[in-house]
Formats: C-alpha cells, structure tokens, sequence
C-alpha cells in the first residue's frame, strides 16, 4: 500500500521525468561529442601524453556507464509509478518517506535499510 498523496506522486514524477530528460540530453551530448567511441584519439606523442589520453578515456566511459545506470534507475522507478509499487522499500516492504524521495525520487530502499545496506557493503 503507498502511503504517498496523489499531490505527492505528481511531484515526485516530475522530478524523476525531469531527470529522465537531463540523462537523455547528457546521452546526446555524448553521441554528438563521441562518447560513443573513445573520446580522445591517441597520436604519437610523449608518454605523458599516451597517459593523459588514457585517463580522459577512462573518464568519460566511466561516466558514460555512470549515466546508463542512473537512466536505468530513474526508468524503474517511473515503472514503479505506474504499477503502483513506487515508494515502497524493496528490502522490507516499508514505505519510503516523501523526505527520502524528494532527496533521491529514484530511492529502492528505506533509509533503515539503506543503512544496513551501507554497513555491509563498507
């Protein structure tokens, strides 16, 4: 059972559509720019500068893998809007407090469990 008001979830969709949209700008960026191959071409140059281009590299697959994953998350979170199971903890069945979705609306877990979540992982 969702405890969030009807008032609450429109916020809350908002704020993840406007999410979905700056990922997705971000993904077109990425394509005009390149991003979908590797962003800095390797010349012949000084090895400091093979190092440098591979640290660039490095860089922007890691944040382009960074962005599939966040757009992952914000996509189930609107699944979960429309199946009604949005804003309830995965791990426990609670809800998630409107406090926690404002901060993170793409949240799976209460803040307890998001704890604990935390202590075992760190």
């Amino acid at each position: 059972m969702n405890s969030l008001y009807q008032a609450q979830l429109a916020t809350l969709k908002t704020l993840l559509e406007q999410r979905q949209a700056a990922l997705a700008r971000q993904d077109d960026i990425d394509v005009v720019e390149g991003v979908g191959e590797l962003p800095v071409q390797e010349i012949e140059t000084s090895p400091a500068d093979k190092a440098t281009v591979r640290l660039l590299n490095d860089l922007a697959l890691e944040s382009a893998g960074m962005n599939a994953a966040q757009m992952g998350s914000v996509r189930r979170a609107l699944a979960k809007l429309e199946d009604g199971s949005y804003g309830e903890c995965e791990e426990c069945g609670n809800p998630i407090g409107f406090s926690r979705l404002q901060a993170r609306p793409e949240a799976r877990l209460c803040i307890a469990c998001q704890t604990r979540a935390e202590k075992r992982a760190g």
